[in-house]
């Protein structure tokens, strides 16, 4: 089994818990403004590689998962647009006893029959899922990513109803995502969840524009600044981390 990948990173410590190894996948069918990965877009792009190389590979550290609580996180790019890769790669994972998580945008979830038996085959080896909810209002979502939300809030409700354990996060961005209506309202959607184990409020940052310069990709979030103190605080408060 091959998959595409972006990039491996083997000692992450911020997508999951304990040390990760973090496998970036490549494609996404999202375009968020605030990106620091648009170098993962491009479906079809990036490394071919097989689960045997990055079992192989992972097996130096697993003493370091055991003693930090850690394990494997599959990134992106959008993982789970590579279904029965990454099936593959859990399953391999769960025979060494890897805790093993999704870092995931659900935006190319759908409720095809056949979609969801895939899924469901990668939910029955998978621990936890990083869902990046990135705006409640469908509007303001397409304006962010240019793509609407139904779907993705669907996926959550699903892995709520498969009571897979999730860490949602949201990404706080001045003027965009950090309205307190829709704060408000974001926290009242995770109300209607069962399996919301924790909720992080990543700050937006600026430290991938530089792949957006080096693509030729035009910024549009250049004026717009990391949030405060006080908005990080008061998002937090919203939304009860």
């Amino acid at each position: 089994m091959k998959g595409r990948i972006h990039s491996i990173e083997t000692c992450g410590t911020v997508d999951g818990p304990g040390l990760r190894y973090i496998v970036f996948m490549q494609g996404c069918l999202l375009r968020c403004q605030y990106c620091h990965n648009p170098d993962t877009w491009k479906i079809g792009d990036g490394k071919e590689i097989t689960v045997e190389e990055i079992i192989d590979d992972l097996k130096d550290y697993l003493p370091y998962f055991e003693s930090s609580g850690g394990g494997i996180t599959v990134s992106g790019g959008e993982p789970l647009l590579q279904l029965e890769f990454l099936t593959e790669l859990f399953t391999k994972c769960k025979e060494l006893n890897i805790h093993t998580t999704i870092d995931s945008c659900g935006g190319c979830f759908q409720e095809h029959p056949e979609f969801l038996r895939k899924l469901d085959h990668l939910l029955a080896v998978t621990d936890l899922v990083l869902l990046d909810l990135k705006q409640i209002d469908s509007r303001k979502h397409h304006r962010l990513t240019g793509m609407k939300n139904e779907h993705i809030l669907s996926f959550a409700q699903y892995l709520s109803m498969k009571e897979i354990p999730v860490w949602i996060r949201h990404v706080l961005v001045p003027g965009i995502t950090d309205i307190d209506g829709d704060l408000t309202s974001l926290r009242q959607f995770i109300d209607q969840l069962t399996n919301v184990k924790k909720i992080e409020v990543l700050p937006y940052h600026k430290l991938g524009v530089y792949k957006w310069k080096e693509l030729g990709i035009t910024y549009q979030l250049e004026d717009v600044e990391p949030p405060t103190q006080e908005r990080i605080d008061n998002a937090k408060t919203i939304l009860q981390c």
